[in-house]
């Protein structure tokens, strides 16, 4: 059975806590497993790399480590800011509607 989520992928997220605390970006993809999620460029981590097919000279590489889903809050397309959302099934059709302005968007 797998956990539901209140961020998926492609959604704009802040980070709440933490050191990247007020970082904003879109969700790569989401762990359900361990409830935890990879934003782009927040929580950079480096690593080191043999040389291989896809770094032919290997070295130190930068990417993205997971954050804990409790750490994130979904970011409202339409105002911009950070709210807490509320998911919606009617006729097969899933809708999104932000607390804060009480309106829906897909």
């Amino acid at each position: 059975m797998q956990k539901k989520t209140h961020i998926k992928k492609g959604d704009m997220v802040q980070v709440i806590t933490g050191s990247y605390k007020g970082k904003e970006g879109r969700v790569i993809q989401v762990i359900k497993e361990t409830n935890r999620a990879l934003v782009e460029e927040v929580n950079m981590i480096k690593r080191h790399t043999k040389p291989n097919a896809q770094y032919p000279d290997g070295g130190i590489i930068n990417k993205e480590a997971p954050i804990h889903l409790s750490n994130l809050m979904y970011i409202d397309p339409k105002t911009g800011k950070p709210s807490k959302e509320r998911g919606k099934l009617d006729d097969k059709d899933k809708t999104v509607s932000s607390k804060k302005i009480k309106e829906e968007s897909k």
